[in-house]
């Protein structure tokens, strides 16, 4: 798992406990160990202590200031392929081994779900698809990012006008045959001494640059698509009669839209949401596979 925090040889000192220790030990989520271990080492970074809390208000108040340049210039600046290839740039340049894994993972976790969603909710239909499985971060360049915003909403719209209006039904036997872990290793993410951002700085430094390239319409479309997190929460617990598994969810409620000046943060929540959700459905599907043995 390249350079991610051996968290288990972590020395405990009851009157200066490690708080990321306390977290990684915990075994109330889901996470498997190597994404946990990946997570905490990015959260525990020095780029996210110190530089996190100088560059978030700088983000918000740019997202501001563009939002009233594009009151002014709604489409002049937008281009996103200009976009795809500055995030592309600066993924590889800046930002840490383990954050630049988990956005690669994002995406081939958020088609697994959504494939999952849909077998299961139209056994024998299919759904018009664009499923995103990024090799590299050099793939990000084909407007990665913002086809998965389109998925989500497409989706969504695809599966119940599908459904006719009716609820969907839990199978018998639910199809795990998509789930699976990614073909993706954190050893081959660059790590040279300039790579030291951490997700939630990225995050954060990239959102007013994504509203600067889109147009205002895309922008928001984006930011609206993180209620979704609930909607598709709902979807699968339902297929699995697993209720409880909502607890897992950060972004609510999916009718009451937020500002875009919190979408890093909500992003970041998104991307665990994500990483929650598919976590529940690979213990699902080994379960099912034990009890066939």
């Amino acid at each position: 798992m390249g350079k991610s925090e051996d968290w288990l040889h972590v020395a405990h000192d009851p009157r200066d406990p490690n708080p990321w220790l306390a977290l990684y030990l915990d075994a109330s989520g889901p996470l498997a160990d190597e994404v946990k271990r990946a997570w905490l080492s990015d959260a525990a970074s020095r780029s996210r202590q110190f530089v996190l809390p100088v560059v978030r208000p700088l983000a918000r108040l740019a997202i501001v200031l563009i939002q009233l340049l594009k009151i002014l210039m709604p489409n002049d600046l937008t281009s996103s392929r200009i976009l795809h290839r500055l995030i592309v740039w600066g993924m590889k340049t800046f930002v840490r081994p383990e954050a630049n894994w988990l956005i690669l993972r994002h995406f081939h976790l958020g088609s697994q779900v959504l494939a999952f969603i849909g077998a299961n909710a139209l056994p024998g239909q299919t759904l018009p698809s664009h499923p995103l499985k990024p090799a590299d971060i050099d793939a990000l360049r084909d407007d990665v990012f913002l086809q998965h915003d389109l998925n989500l909403f497409n989706f969504v719209i695809n599966l119940n006008r599908a459904l006719g209006g009716k609820p969907i039904e839990p199978p018998e036997r639910p199809d795990f045959s998509m789930i699976a872990q990614p073909p993706l290793r954190l050893e081959d993410m660059p790590d040279r001494w300039t790579n030291f951002i951490d997700l939630q700085t990225a995050i954060e430094v990239y959102t007013p640059v994504y509203q600067l390239f889109l147009t205002d319409n895309d922008f928001w479309r984006a930011t609206n698509s993180l209620q979704l997190d609930e909607v598709i929460g709902i979807y699968a617990s339902t297929l699995l009669k697993r209720q409880d598994y909502l607890v897992f969810l950060n972004n609510k409620h999916p009718l009451v839209p937020l500002t875009t000046l919190r979408a890093g943060f909500r992003l970041v929540l998104h991307g665990l949401s994500t990483e929650m959700l598919h976590a529940l459905l690979g213990r699902a599907k080994a379960e099912q596979e034990a009890k066939a043995i």
